[in-house]
């Protein structure tokens, strides 16, 4: 480096003349007067070091910050000189010191050598041919007799070979000179330049230790942190999901409470209801009773009076007591009347006012008034529904049923129509044909089966009806309520339940379920009718048994895979949505379990919700609860689109007729699938299913279909004389390719244009991202909890890493413990990295599923990362617990603290990127490879512009400055010389800790872009 001999000169006039002029002045001092001494050369000093400053500041900027304070730090020995007047009673101080031309030599000599060597050049004491005690390193000699030592010589060496020994306290020794130089700092003796620190006797207990000593500071606060942390992890792994526990426990006791005052409060009515069907008999024939007692005394009357010449003698006052009576008699009605309406209400009735005393149940606050509420409603509908079911003529909606049950007008879901003509869909890049010429309606308040063969396009129909065919040119009409609308604007009112089960195996059934509830509802509705839904919805699919138990997760056992399924079915329920389309939601439960979710779907379908489902297999009970079959050929065709009860008729017009004892949707599939043959004496081909169909709803038949049906030699001749078309030629590779690449570059597009859509039809205003990222802080702190023997074993992995690599890599005061830290760095990137891989990498089809229906994607990224700062706080404090402890750098344990928090919380996004960019394999090979890598490149690349890129450069410059600063006085030399050669700045600390900080938060940026960006194929 051009700037060393500059430096070299600068340092060694700033040290040769402070030197010159404190120890001439020493030499004739008196250990009586050394306080006046040490007073007057210390203002000497100062007033020759400050004419140096500038040229210190401009040439040794790298490795000095202030030279005020370095020069306080190692010459100001005012407060303090018994190191002094110690050595002064030696007698021979002026003798051993080193003069200017020595002070000179050694300076010049290390800075050439930037730092590489500990020792100067060969000298006149010191050479090949001449080595004595006094050239090793912490030992001196004095001058030879009679040689008089001028220190203000910066020419000639003097002699110094007698009576070697080792250097006083406060002065250092160097490697290659037989002198002493002056320092305050570091009270270095024996034959190793190694800090002072290290040369003082350990001390086992606090008690023996010296005050305010470092060894004690770091054994004490070592000792503390690692027992308070093993008693941490103890706690975390044995007791993390108690706090869970006892919080359900409560929850499930008020539960109980709550549902024993419902049914305690329909017993009470149902026997109120009996005896006041008892007391109103008895009226009746009380009342008619009555009735023929006064008409008898009316008629007797009549006839006296008739008999009395109508002469009027008495009164008539007797007339006005049926008046009376009958004022009396309405009186009682009415009171009965009022019984038999409000007979089902929770509370009795207000005697003295005859009102009702109602309860404001759905603005309860407290959890026992929610669940009373809930639990009260509830049973009342039940109560109502089997009254209703005791009707034969009643055609009462489940909407009804609640109206009656809450004597109030409820929320009416809006009912959306879907109609689509002659839907096509087609690959954009392979234009293969998924679905051709499918034309039919979706009706409210219908639940309609969606059956055929496999590869007949069950789940892309039902995919395209809710707008989440990506990939595919669409062709065709869809028509929402008679109008031509996106069906994506109506997303926040659409379930959509697909194949596989994508539940939250760490969460309980009613977490998953409140959740969804919560952040899908309208954000309106108060807690009370949301708990109310959640509550209708576990009742009605049969999950009160397990509504605490765990979903599960492949290591995990939880509920059963029936149980699974109808929660996977009730995330989309619970939403209260106008429309349901479910992809194989019976497929794998028994036949119980799926009567049990059917007859759920059809209470939903009675409130007007439009549902359709997939269906493989279905019982001839399950078959018959369908309202609408929709029967789809191979290729995306439509045979038979219509009411259940007439699709047998259909296909006996066709002669195919279902033999006896044989399930008719088994049949016809077999049929369409090419296993039966249909028992038909007419020439039907099966191919000609589809145009049969569309010729018999007079649909428009495309020119390709007619074609293909006369190419085949089936029976159906029509259109036989339009030509035959020549054949497509066949693609090459290259082009099979490209079409490919084309598909799945269209369904990204189209998976981001559905899911940043703004348009809103839906007229449902549901929680905003503040409160979305309350709901979602609340279920990740849940997760993290339940996963917290995981984090535990973490931990326990960063314990030992910080053990080992403290006892492998001490400090070196050549390096400032850059080896230590350079694995530091490595070992901390790689367990940090890994641990946030499993933030978004085990939950990305969570997360398709959820932003799909609208949640928003700003508020879960955000709150996985805010629980992860917890990983970012206490990951350091556990390995620093070990690692300082072991390893006794001399910085202190808050700078290392704050350094390791920068590079965990910059990892961290680095292992964001990866989980939600590449797949789990792949993310975890680039987490522990990419430490690594960067290391080496920063290390042999110093300097460049890739260097200064890779995050590892940054972290081991803060480490290092962070030690370097402890190192001054005659430790300047060392510092100097080790940062010019790493190409390190001392004023870069700051700076360091902003770039890492800074590589976190973009990682996070490009991380949450991907998220939104990028989905499965």
């Amino acid at each position: 480096m051009a700037a060393a001999p500059a430096a070299s000169r600068a340092l060694s006039a700033l040290l040769s003349l402070a030197l010159l002029g404190a120890l001439a002045g020493a030499g004739r001092a008196s250990p009586i007067s050394s306080g006046a001494v040490t007073s007057a050369l210390n203002a000497r000093l100062k007033n020759l070091t400050d004419a140096f400053a500038p040229q210190v500041r401009r040439e040794l900027g790298y490795c000095i910050q202030d030279t005020d304070s370095e020069w306080n730090t190692t010459f100001n020995f005012s407060s303090d000189p018994t190191f002094l007047v110690d050595c002064m009673k030696e007698g021979d101080l002026p003798q051993r010191v080193c003069t200017a031309a020595e002070l000179k030599f050694y300076f010049e000599s290390i800075l050439d050598t930037s730092g590489k060597k500990n020792y100067v050049k060969p000298n006149k004491n010191c050479n090949l041919t001449s080595w004595i005690d006094g050239c090793e390193p912490g030992w001196g000699c004095t001058a030879d007799t009679g040689q008089e030592v001028d220190l203000q010589d910066a020419v000639s060496f003097p002699s110094r070979t007698l009576d070697c020994r080792g250097c006083c306290p406060g002065f250092f020794c160097p490697h290659g000179l037989t002198c002493m130089i002056h320092t305050t700092t570091n009270r270095l003796r024996g034959r190793r330049i190694i800090p002072a620190v290290a040369l003082i006797d350990e001390c086992l207990s606090k008690g023996s230790c010296k005050p305010n000593s470092a060894t004690q500071d770091i054994t004490i606060f070592g000792a503390m942190l690692v027992g308070a942390l093993s008693l941490v992890l103890l706690i975390i792994y044995n007791f993390s999901d108690q706090l869970l526990t006892n919080r359900e426990k409560r929850q499930a006791k008020s539960r109980e409470a709550a549902v024993r005052h419902a049914r305690e409060t329909v017993q009470a009515r149902e026997r109120w209801k009996s005896a006041k069907d008892v007391a109103k008999k008895h009226a009746g024939s009380l009342q008619n009773s009555l009735s023929r007692t006064f008409s008898r005394k009316k008629t007797l009357r009549t006839h006296e009076s008739s008999k009395g010449g109508g002469g009027g003698l008495h009164p008539t006052e007797p007339d006005a007591d049926p008046s009376k009576e009958s004022g009396g008699k309405k009186n009682n009605t009415d009171t009965m009347h009022s019984l038999e309406e409000n007979h089902g209400k929770d509370e009795g009735f207000n005697v003295e006012a005859g009102e009702k005393k109602k309860t404001k149940g759905r603005h309860a606050h407290t959890q026992s008034q929610i669940f009373k509420y809930a639990y009260g409603q509830i049973e009342k509908e039940k109560a109502l529904e089997l009254e209703l079911e005791q009707q034969p003529n009643s055609n009462l909606t489940f909407s009804g049923v609640i109206s009656m049950a809450t004597d109030e007008d409820i929320r009416t879901r809006p009912r959306i129509e879907i109609a689509f003509k002659d839907l096509t869909l087609t690959l954009k890049g392979s234009k293969k044909k998924l679905l051709r010429s499918v034309t039919g309606k979706l009706m409210p308040g219908r639940v309609a089966a969606v059956m055929g063969p496999s590869g007949a396009g069950k789940t892309t129909f039902l995919s395209a009806i809710a707008g989440k065919a990506t990939g595919c040119a669409t062709s065709g009409m869809i028509l929402i309520n008679n109008r031509v609308e996106p069906i994506r604007a109506y997303k926040k009112i659409i379930g959509f339940v697909p194949q596989d089960d994508i539940v939250h195996g760490n969460l309980t059934v009613q977490e998953n379920l409140w959740f969804n509830a919560r952040c899908r509802l309208s954000a309106e509705m108060s807690q009370a009718e949301k708990v109310l839904v959640v509550e209708r919805v576990i009742d009605a699919l049969g999950l009160q048994p397990v509504r605490d138990s765990l979903v599960g997760t492949v290591e995990q056992r939880g509920i059963s895979g029936g149980q699974r399924k109808r929660v996977n079915v009730g995330l989309e329920m619970v939403m209260e949505p106008s429309v349901l389309i479910l992809d194989e939601p019976t497929s794998g439960l028994d036949s119980a379990s799926s009567l049990l979710l059917l007859r759920a779907l059809r209470r939903e379908a009675l409130e007007g919700v439009n549902i359709s489902m997939v269906v493989h297999q279905p019982s001839y009970t399950l078959y018959n609860m369908f309202d609408d079959l929709i029967l789809l050929a191979k290729g995306g065709m439509t045979v038979y689109h219509g009411p259940v009860k007439k699709v047998e008729e259909y296909f006996q017009g066709l002669g195919i007729v279902v033999p006896d004892r044989v399930n008719p949707p088994d049949y016809y599939i077999d049929i369409l699938e090419g296993i039966v043959k249909p028992n038909t004496n007419a020439a039907v081909n099966i191919k000609d299913l589809p145009l049969r169909w569309m010729l018999h709803n007079g649909y428009e038949v495309p020119r390709d279909m007619l074609q293909s049906a006369s190419d085949s030699g089936s029976s159906f001749r029509e259109g036989s004389g339009h030509h035959t078309p020549e054949a497509e030629p066949r693609k090459s590779i290259v082009g099979e390719l490209w079409g490919n690449l084309r598909d799945i570059l269209g369904q990204k597009k189209d998976e981001y244009d559905y899911n940043k859509s703004s348009e809103d039809l839906s007229n449902r205003k549901t929680p905003g991202i503040l409160r979305q990222y309350k709901y979602y802080l609340g279920r990740c702190g849940k997760q993290r909890l339940r996963e917290a023997r995981i984090q535990g074993v973490d931990f326990l992995i960063l314990g030992l890493a910080g053990i080992c690599l403290g006892t492998l890599a001490k400090v070196s005061d050549e390096t400032f413990g850059a080896l230590g830290y350079t694995y530091t760095v490595i070992a901390v990137s790689l367990l940090c990295m890994i641990g946030a891989l499993r933030s978004f990498s085990l939950e990305k089809i969570h997360y398709w599923r959820e932003r799909a229906s609208g949640m928003s994607s700003l508020a879960y990224f955000l709150s996985k990362d805010t629980i992860d700062h917890f990983n970012t706080i206490v990951k350091p404090i556990v390995y620093l617990s070990m690692f300082y402890f072991f390893n006794n750098p001399r910085s202190s344990i808050w700078e290392n603290y704050v350094v390791l928090v920068a590079v965990v919380y910059c990892v961290t996004g680095i292992g964001y990127t990866f989980a939600i960019f590449f797949q789990p394999g792949s993310a975890q090979l680039w987490s522990a490879l990419l430490p690594v890598v960067l290391t080496l490149v920063s290390s042999e690349q110093k300097g460049t512009v890739f260097a200064n890129l890779c995050y590892t450069k940054w972290a081991l410059e803060a480490f290092v400055i962070a030690n370097a600063q402890r190192y001054s006085g005659v430790w300047l030399i060392t510092r100097c010389g080790s940062l010019v050669k790493t190409g390190y700045d001392i004023d870069h600390k700051i700076l360091c800790i902003v770039v890492l900080v800074a590589n976190g938060i973009v990682f996070r940026c490009i991380a949450f872009f991907c998220m939104v960006i990028f989905q499965k194929h």
